[in-house]
């Protein structure tokens, strides 16, 4: 699968998503459960999963461990998705409709990242 071109597109989504944790993370902190703990701690070290994760994913050497950590990143996100259809200050202004299709779209993500293997 190396050289279909949405190996290559997938680790600069992640990266860039990474990033954007970096240069946004109000963006992010807006939309963290409270009830998790040390949300802006949590905002960066997901920020760097994803870069990381992303980087890895070019490497042949780690690209398995990258796809297994992909979708376990993405499996724990899930959390995020579902808070956010909890209620009005939790979707952050993000249609209902938006969030819902969001979840969907997870799994398609994870199924894009087992099939690199």
């Amino acid at each position: 699968m190396n050289s279909s071109w949405t190996f290559y597109v997938m680790p600069i989504l992640f990266i860039v998503a990474g990033v954007m944790h970096f240069i946004k993370p109000k963006a992010y902190l807006r939309i963290m459960p409270r009830y998790l703990p040390n949300h802006k701690l949590l905002v960066y070290l997901s920020g760097i999963a994803e870069i990381v994760l992303g980087i890895a994913l070019c490497i042949p050497s780690l690209k398995v461990f990258a796809v297994y950590g992909i979708i376990a990143m993405l499996t724990i996100f899930l959390l995020v998705h579902f808070y956010m259809l909890s209620g009005e200050k939790a979707s952050a202004g993000i249609p209902k409709w938006i969030l819902i299709l969001r979840i969907p779209l997870q799994f398609g993500l994870m199924y894009w990242a087992w099939w690199h293997l």
